[in-house]
């Protein structure tokens, strides 16, 4: 049997998980994305074809002898992001701990590796696999040699063979090169001949059998137009030919024995650590398994299978457990759900005391007893999303008197920037347990055998956790602020806020109506019908129909994205159409639309879910639906919130939104005087910068300068560069600079004091808010330009965010609690970043609008004011 041997194009499948995947990070802030996807797609290879001999190649550098033959080619490319290019050694690393060999070599790039090799390796009798996602590499499929050619994310992959290339597109792979040099290749800057793309250089190949063939009879050719760019730009494909070829005889030795696999089990999981790829080992394992060492006692030590429940479910049997947790004064509790909504109920629950557990299913006789053990004070109790147990609750009409700790919401606090917080990797990271999850990780949410051991793991973690929040100054902020969120928030879930559903309605019939509209008009301005969707119609039509100025080029074509189309306004009629329908096509399939659909039928409302432990900084998220990323300042933004309306025994919505509290935190936090001072005699912060900064009286400045004071004002919060700036502002980057100098030179206690958490971040590798909220810098010293610059930024605006963050919080315990305490039927409903919506009855609204202002007005302490206004409205919208 031959050896088979498998070359990756390392820097294709790197570019291709990075983009395929969202962005992933660890706890520490390290981008793992495209170190995960290449990873996946590393161990899918490994297994499926058993590989003998393993190589990955890369580009090392962007000067090549391509570059110096042209040099355009490659020219357009921007640089590679910061975020991916940080990766790239950590994917050399992985590639080291798992002994496989990469390759790379100044003035040529990975493509010229894979040939040199595939070609090499076929000559000493090796089976040979070239995995890829660049199409380049179909010349090199020969007797031998097959190209396994990436197609959708990361999972998919088409083999490609002589037949499979010439069913798809009826060529050799001789052909496919003389294909590039007619058509060239946009995305590498290869210029090819004007007017040939690849149907007709195909149907050329497929005539005259060579580029050559096609060049030297150009009479013979099919159109006049083509004849003659065919002649002018002859030189110009055999340049494009040239450039497109791989090469095949670098000065690269194979030796078979030098590419085996030899991977080192210690340093893999030491990897695996590092970028929490927490279930990637036991793969690992498996697909070594028997050719690597691997400490069986030390696995089978730490390994846990689920086991079948004792399953309590007589009343009888709940109350002994009730009188079990009140004798011993705690309670663990896991909570199962159908789905993860704030109307799905329980489907069954875990109880663990003192080491027992026992699992109890809604469909119980006595389950009704688990509420009452839930309501007793007494016992004090120890969950795992504890908002599921309250949303329960309420449900029943019932409440819960005895929960003090939420370990996801722990865990939440001592790593903030973790991509989410399952049981079982807190598990494995805090006790070293790993557990065997047959059917993979949705079954975790259905199966009680799961939910007994998530109880007892629950109790095993408390007083971890319950030390380590301690340890890093924690407590307070999780005691005070965020456990009594928990309740607040399940009360916003349950109660919802109503929609109109007709007036959504009435909205969804003119939008389509306008939309209808707009695309005759569009269709008329154009002088045809097309796919307005379809990027690649709408740029032939804007730039090859009407001629429009090309602003920018993707690896496809043209590029329509909306910043594009703006930057296009004005040069055509059809510009200005297209935004609009645009705007109102996003606004009905993703508002109108997707909100009806959440709309509960019974109720008329729509019940998001609040999401307490996503964000790094300590900002709420919602989902289903998100109602945080409705636009604030547009007419979209003022619509969709006219839709939403008091509902049944209410007459009025309520919004109490902070005064620029970022900027009121920063003057606080920073001590500076003229910040002090222009908050402590309510002047208008942007005015006042703006006169700052552009040396005039506060009496002249314009509501241009104003609205650039702006910019600078919140830029300097998220450490905004010159180039931000200018770009933010529309001014060059020269002035954009001045600007930011001027700034510092007024406010010189701002700038004093980013210095100094800076250089704290340096010393402690974290920062902290003014309430203790912590934030791992990892990157903070880090010798990578970029990756110390966003760590630098990050430590700039954590402290100003974060503390926003726990100011809207604390005022929302406050409000939420007075409101009950009042004896109010009026209620919380939404908070969105720094506002408050409330749904008031029309005879409390004085006194809510007071108790609301005061509670945010007073939530915290600062050295300057915090400032709250109130609205009210017959919708969302009015009160605005």
């Amino acid at each position: 049997m031959p050896q088979k041997l498998i070359i990756i194009d390392g820097s294709s499948l790197v570019h291709r998980a990075f983009h395929a995947l969202p962005m992933l990070r660890t706890a520490g802030g390290l981008y793992t994305n495209a170190v995960y996807g290449f990873t996946t797609m590393l161990v899918k290879l490994l297994t499926d074809y058993k590989p003998d001999l393993l190589a990955v190649a890369f580009d090392k550098g962007r000067v090549t002898f391509r570059t110096d033959t042209y040099q355009q080619y490659k020219a357009q490319r921007q640089a590679t992001p910061c975020e991916l290019s940080e990766q790239f050694p950590l994917i050399h690393e992985l590639l080291g701990a798992f002994g496989i060999v990469t390759l790379e070599e100044q003035g040529f790039e990975a493509d010229d590796i894979l040939g040199t090799l595939a070609a090499k390796a076929v000559k000493q009798g090796c089976e040979v696999l070239i995995v890829t996602g660049d199409r380049d590499a179909l010349q090199l499929i020969g007797p031998g040699t097959t190209v396994l050619l990436t197609r959708k994310g990361i999972s998919e992959m088409a083999v490609m063979d002589a037949a499979a290339l010439k069913e798809k597109y009826g060529l050799t792979p001789a052909q496919f090169i003389d294909m590039k040099g007619l058509m060239g290749d946009t995305s590498d800057n290869i210029p090819g001949v004007p007017g040939i793309g690849e149907k007709t250089a195909i149907k050329l190949l497929t005539q005259f059998g060579s580029m050559e063939n096609v060049l030297a009879n150009i009479e013979g050719v099919t159109g006049k137009k083509l004849q003659e760019n065919l002649r002018q730009y002859a030189e110009q494909a055999v340049l494009s030919k040239r450039l497109a070829t791989i090469v095949c005889d670098m000065p690269l030795e194979f030796v078979p024995a030098n590419f085996t696999i030899n991977p080192d089990r210690d340093a893999v999981k030491a990897v695996f650590a590092k970028f929490e790829f927490k279930n990637m080992l036991a793969k690992f394992d498996v697909l070594f398994a028997g050719t690597i060492h691997a400490d069986a006692a030390e696995l089978a030590a730490k390994t846990v299978e689920l086991v079948a429940p004792v399953i309590v479910s007589s009343r009888s049997d709940i109350e002994a457990l009730h009188l079990a947790a009140r004798k011993q004064g705690n309670l663990c509790c896991y909570p199962l759900t159908a789905a993860h909504s704030p109307l799905a109920g329980l489907t069954g629950i875990a109880l663990t005391c003192a080491g027992k557990t026992a699992y109890i299913p809604a469909t119980a006789e006595g389950w009704s007893a688990v509420f009452d053990i839930l309501a007793d004070s007494s016992i004090t109790l120890t969950a795992y999303d504890a908002k599921q147990l309250y949303n329960a609750c309420r449900l029943r009409g019932t409440a819960i008197n005895c929960l003090v700790s939420d370990l996801l919401i722990a865990a939440y606090l001592l790593d903030p920037t973790a991509a989410s917080y399952p049981l079982a990797t807190l598990a494995e990271k805090y006790l070293g347990q790993t557990i065997v999850l047959p059917g993979g990780d949705k079954y975790l949410t259905t199966k009680p055998e799961f939910a007994v051991w998530a109880g007892g793991i629950i109790e095993q973690l408390r007083a971890a956790f319950a030390d380590s929040l301690v340890n890093a100054g924690l407590d307070k902020l999780f005691a005070q602020v965020e456990m009594p969120l928990v309740e607040a928030l399940s009360a916003m879930e349950i109660t919802g806020i109503k929609v109109d559903r007709d007036y959504l309605q009435e909205m969804a019939v003119s939008i389509a109506g306008k939309v209808e509209q707009l695309l005759g008009e569009i269709y008329q301005l154009a002088g045809e019908e097309f796919n307005v969707n379809s990027t690649k119609q709408l740029g032939i039509i804007l730039y090859e129909k009407l001629k429009l100025p090309i602003i920018k080029k993707t690896k496809t074509g043209y590029s329509t994205d909306a910043e594009v189309l703006e930057k296009l306004a004005g040069e055509h009629p059809l510009i200005d159409k297209l935004l609009e329908y645009r705007q109102l096509t996003k606004l009905k399939s993703t508002y109108l639309d997707g909100l009806e659909i959440l709309i509960e039928p019974a109720t008329s409302r729509i019940h998001t879910t609040f999401n307490q432990t996503v964000t790094a900084t300590g900002r709420l998220s919602s989902s289903e639906p998100n109602l945080q990323n409705i636009p604030i300042r547009t007419d979209i933004g003022r619509r969709i919130r006219e839709l939403f309306i008091p509902g049944d025994g209410y007459q009025y919505i309520m919004a109490a939104d902070y005064s620029q509290i970022e900027l009121r935190v920063l003057a606080h936090m920073a001590g500076d005087a003229s910040l002090l001072e222009a908050f402590r005699h309510n002047q208008d912060i942007h005015t006042r910068t703006a006169a700052e900064v552009f040396g005039i009286a506060m009496a002249d400045v314009t509501a241009e300068l104003r609205a650039r004071a702006k910019a600078v004002n919140f830029g300097i919060v998220y450490g905004i560069s010159d180039f931000g700036l200018a770009r933010d502002i529309g001014v060059s980057r020269k002035e954009a600079g001045y600007y930011i100098e001027s700034y510092f030179a007024k406010y010189q206690g701002v700038k004093r004091y980013i210095d100094e958490v800076v250089a704290g971040a340096h010393r402690d590798g974290y920062v902290t808010t003014l309430f203790g909220r912590r934030r791992q810098l990892p990157d903070i010293n880090s010798s990578n330009f970029n990756q110390r610059s966003f760590a630098e930024r990050t430590a700039m605006n954590t402290p100003i965010q974060g503390a926003a963050a726990d100011i809207i919080k604390i005022a929302m315990n406050h409000v939420y609690q007075e409101l009950k305490a009042a004896g109010l039927k009026s209620r919380l409903l939404l908070q969105v970043h720094d506002e408050l919506v409330l749904e008031a009855a029309a005879d409390e609204l004085d006194q809510v609008a007071k108790l609301v202002k005061n509670a945010m007005e007073q939530a915290v302490e600062l050295s300057v004011p915090l400032l709250a206004e109130v609205k009210t409205g017959r919708n969302w919208a009015e009160a605005k």
